[in-house]
């Protein structure tokens, strides 16, 4: 089975990619809504959230546990490796592959204030994107519509004109999705920026990550199951989750106490 957890249902994004990817495995999502957002936590609490249900996944007996979440990564992957012995995969900031094939030399990345201060990030940045421009936008605002089950309308193009268009005026040919929420906001995006302007989505290869390291386990458990669980309110997670996969039962959605 699969861990999957974030500060709300952004992480679903992930999953979404997991699941098609590897429909046979069994899957735990917890969307720690009751937290949210992470963005501008200190990072002990969010530390703090990472163990807590860290020990929960532990308990459902989990194979592997993906931190789909760009801040938590940053602020807890180290703690959580050092600490316990089960596998965990964390969100790649996906600057490497937005550097390498911008034609333009500017590259637009929007994340949350705590990723952009993370050493995950500035390291990455460090080894591929010295040689292009990189336009740092905090997308302060965008978890909360997301949370709320908002992904266009008024309010989203209004914020994301605020965000995005000072990089498409700076020449951005590719927009690196830097919080597990935004790929939710990606027609949006895609209709202020159009075609011309890539949007990255590190989603796909966090799920690749994922299967190899599953493939390369001499055996893990076999037991199928689609859990969802919320330590807040449950209504956008089933909403979401099930557009996802309409077959979802609602009694996969649950509370949790941690």
């Amino acid at each position: 089975m699969i861990g999957v957890y974030d500060s709300g249902v952004g992480g679903l994004s992930v999953w979404r990619e997991l699941y098609k990817l590897m429909p046979e495995e069994g899957y735990i999502y917890v969307s720690d809504s009751a937290y949210c957002p992470y963005g501008t936590k200190p990072v002990e609490d969010i530390i703090a959230r990472a163990d807590a249900i860290t020990r929960f996944f532990l308990s459902k007996k989990v194979d592997v546990i993906v931190v789909a979440c760009n801040t938590a990564t940053a602020a807890s992957i180290r703690y959580l490796r050092e600490t316990f012995s089960i596998p965990f995969i964390g969100m790649e900031p996906a600057i490497k592959p937005a550097a390498l094939t911008s034609e333009s030399g500017v590259v637009g990345v929007l994340a949350t204030a705590n990723t952009f201060k993370g050493s995950l990030y500035n390291n990455t940045l460090e080894k591929f994107a010295a040689h292009v421009k990189v336009i740092e936008r905090v997308g302060e605002g965008l978890v909360e519509l997301v949370e709320a089950g908002k992904s266009e309308g008024e309010d989203v193009e209004r914020l994301l004109h605020l965000y995005i268009d000072p990089m498409v005026e700076a020449g951005a040919d590719a927009i690196v999705l830097g919080c597990t929420h935004y790929p939710f906001l990606t027609s949006a995006i895609a209709k202020i920026v159009g075609p011309s302007v890539k949007i990255i989505n590190p989603a796909p290869a966090v799920a690749l990550q994922t299967k190899r390291i599953i493939d390369a386990m001499p055996s893990h458990n076999s037991n199928r199951i689609l859990e969802f669980y919320s330590s807040g309110d449950t209504s956008t997670l089933w909403k979401i989750a099930s557009f996802i996969e309409p077959d979802l039962s609602y009694s996969c959605i649950k509370k949790l106490c941690v």
